[in-house]
């Protein structure tokens, strides 16, 4: 195969697997401007407590360091915008948590699309990845020309919105690379406006006033601060307010993928039943999802702000 039939191949594949865009980006390291940008985001202590985000720093800045002999990053996005939606009633989770971990389900998918192009005859290593790696992924997903970074920080796709989770494969292949996008935002200023906790400037995010990083990331008791930010609002486990006033998203449309949809029971779950969960309840309904990583006592954490 020549590099541009490879690439077609790939992309094709990548729809034939359920992934909704499919993009290419030259492996190398970030510009130094990208780099700088982040470092200070980082002594800023706009992190909050995810001082991962600051190990590995290398290895972020340079993905020819985190696999050895990468030339290329896939990127792949796959919607998660759910058919069906939690009752009025119910204490919020981000849309992303309705089904199954996606990790798993997209890093499968992945490994798929790297089998599909040994079936070819052709000779590729490398990995794959889904938000479990030191990766830039919205930077190259951005690089891979399948969208822009927002206002709010999420990869916007046109005509389809920001409702859409990540993947990566670095791979030691050639492939025909995108052109990055340019922003679409304009002078739309809508996900700022609604941030209750004013987390976004329209440049950077400041995860510890973040209800996502609050309900998910922050461990342990929260401050005076943050029980008052998470208290008053009706989120319990991750936000989607930033992405469900952006006018991109009324593009959205259900997702297809199987294991992504949610349950009946956790529809019908309403804020009376989130109050009542138990260590037997919590796995019946979580168990696989992304929302089993607050462990029971985090999520009565987050519900316990609303008393």
């Amino acid at each position: 195969m020549t590099t541009t039939e490879l690439s077609l191949f790939i992309r094709e594949q990548a729809h034939l697997l359920g992934f909704d865009s499919c993009g290419f980006a030259q492996a190398n390291a970030l510009p130094k401007q990208s780099q700088l940008d982040f470092e200070v985001w980082l002594n800023d202590g706009l992190q909050g407590e995810m001082s991962y985000l600051g190990r590995n720093l290398d290895k972020r800045m340079d993905p020819g360091l985190l696999v050895e002999g990468c030339k290329s990053i896939v990127m792949v996005a796959l919607n998660y915008f759910p058919l069906g939606n939690q009752l009025p009633t119910a204490l919020k989770v981000a849309k992303f948590a309705y089904g199954l971990d996606y990790h798993f389900i997209i890093r499968g998918k992945l490994n798929q699309l790297m089998d599909r192009i040994r079936e070819q005859g052709i000779t590729v290593n490398g990995r794959a990845f889904s938000d479990s790696a030191p990766i830039m992924e919205r930077h190259w997903a951005w690089e891979a020309g399948l969208g822009w970074l927002g206002k709010n920080q999420n990869l916007i796709i046109p005509g389809n919105g920001s409702y859409f989770l990540l993947g990566e494969l670095l791979i030691d292949l050639d492939l025909d690379y995108g052109t990055p996008m340019e922003d679409r935002c304009g002078i739309c200023d809508k996900c700022l406006q609604a941030c209750p906790t004013k987390a976004l400037d329209g440049k950077r995010l400041d995860a510890r006033r973040c209800l996502s990083y609050l309900t998910i990331e922050k461990k342990g008791p929260f401050s005076k601060e943050e029980a008052k930010m998470v208290g008053e609002n009706n989120w319990i486990f991750g936000c989607d307010i930033c992405q469900d006033v952006c006018p991109w998203n009324r593009f959205a449309t259900a997702n297809s993928t199987a294991e992504l949809q949610p349950t009946e029971h956790f529809l019908n779950l309403d804020h009376a039943k989130f109050l009542k969960l138990n260590t037997a309840s919590f796995q019946t309904y979580f168990s696989g999802t992304c929302i089993e990583r607050t462990c029971l006592e985090g999520l009565q954490r987050n519900m316990a702000a609303k008393a």
